[in-house]
């Protein structure tokens, strides 16, 4: 098992530092804007990681585990890094006492994860001595947390036998829709999705759970995904839920609101281009493929699209796994979670007052609180 650390020409562990945000422009495997990034082997499992902390000025780093075939080690290194960002401000936005970190396991999860691999990952993070906490992403489960937390003491996401607050796709899922309802209440004047259609793009965890929650609401959804599997699934328990038959046609489908739940990069400029719905409020990460000035986000605004953005609306996750730590209370994690309606609200109006894009409002409320924060990289606590 072997294993290096890349860390960002930052400061040492006494110094000042306070979080630099990225450029609109950058090198996306530029990692100067990272505290810290470790690529681990172990040989003998297969296992082949990167964990990223980028901020922890709030506290810990805390951030999910993708398991994902990336083609290249720079393809899952510009991820990684472009993820665990995302992570600070969401933590940020939540108000939640953690930095922002992510860790990303190279191969395919149907055919290369193993017990032993995830055993090997799981004493890497604990080689971090809680700097970094882990919990599920795309391509990872409770299950594999629980094997995860065999070997480190800072996995959370595990299942409630274990002693763990189980799918943080739930309360995903739930923010999402709290995040739909605030702009609801914004763009229409009451906060429901009532009549509305709307279409979500991916249905595996949290696109599923938010078909569920839209269709109680009295929404009319329609949805995609690759996986027909998660398709058919969905629609055996919602059978009025319509279907297209893929990511294009759903953009160009008359749509209200399009909930982006697979992975990131779903707003490019020719989705944005074709884009009908008047708002985008979705759980998948990194949505905006340009981010800053003259980016996506200011796209979206020159089109009349409301987009709510993405770490802010599926903080949810985040929240429950956070409350985890504290031993896990699943009505107090709501409670959180159902604070997204009004920072998504506060958002949108501070966005129209200031003339910019949400995205940039929310940016300034991260950076704001994350400038406030320690003055010096987090320390395991001794």
């Amino acid at each position: 098992m072997t294993a290096s650390s890349v860390t960002a020409p930052a400061p040492a562990p006494t110094s000042e530092h306070t979080p630099v945000p990225a450029p609109a422009a950058h090198d996306p495997l530029d990692t100067s804007g990272h505290e810290q990034v470790v690529l681990c082997s172990d040989p003998q499992s297969g296992l082949r990681a990167i964990i990223s902390i980028h901020d922890t000025s709030l506290g810990p780093a805390l951030g999910g585990t993708r398991f994902y075939p990336y083609a290249t080690h720079d393809e899952a290194l510009a991820d990684v890094l472009r993820l665990s960002r995302g992570m600070s401000y969401k933590n940020a936005v939540a108000g939640i006492p953690h930095g922002g970190g992510k860790a990303v396991i190279i191969g395919d999860p149907t055919t290369d994860k193993t017990p032993e691999l995830l055993r090997a990952f799981g004493r890497f993070v604990e080689s971090l001595g809680g700097r970094y906490v882990t919990a599920c992403d795309v391509g990872t489960y409770v299950q594999d947390m629980d094997v995860v937390a065999e070997t480190t003491r800072f996995a959370t996401g595990r299942s409630p036998e274990k002693g763990g607050a189980g799918d943080s796709s739930v309360l995903t899922a739930f923010g999402v829709f709290q995040g739909m309802r605030a702009a609801a209440q914004h763009l229409w004047g009451e906060p429901t999705l009532r009549g509305r259609r709307v279409g979500i793009a991916g249905v595996g965890k949290v696109g599923r759970i938010l078909a569920g929650h839209l269709v109680e609401d009295g929404a009319q959804v329609v949805v995609t995904d690759v996986n027909t599997a998660a398709v058919e699934a969905l629609t055996d328990t919602h059978p009025g839920i319509e279907t297209l038959s893929d990511v294009a046609a759903l953009v160009r489908s008359d749509l209200d609101v399009y909930a982006p739940c697979a992975l990131g990069g779903a707003l490019d400029d020719d989705t944005v281009d074709v884009l009908k719905a008047r708002v985008v409020c979705g759980g998948a990460n990194n949505q905006l493929v340009t981010e800053g000035e003259g980016g996506t986000a200011d796209r979206l605004v020159a089109r009349g699209i409301t987009y709510c953005p993405d770490f802010l609306v599926n903080a949810g996750g985040v929240i429950q796994v956070s409350d985890e730590l504290r031993g896990f209370d699943f009505d107090r994690a709501k409670r959180g979670a159902t604070a997204i309606f009004e920072h998504t609200l506060e958002v949108l109006e501070t966005a129209d007052e200031r003339g910019e894009s949400p995205a940039a409002a929310a940016d300034h409320i991260a950076e704001k609180r994350m400038a406030a924060g320690s003055s010096t990289i987090w320390l395991p606590q001794r």
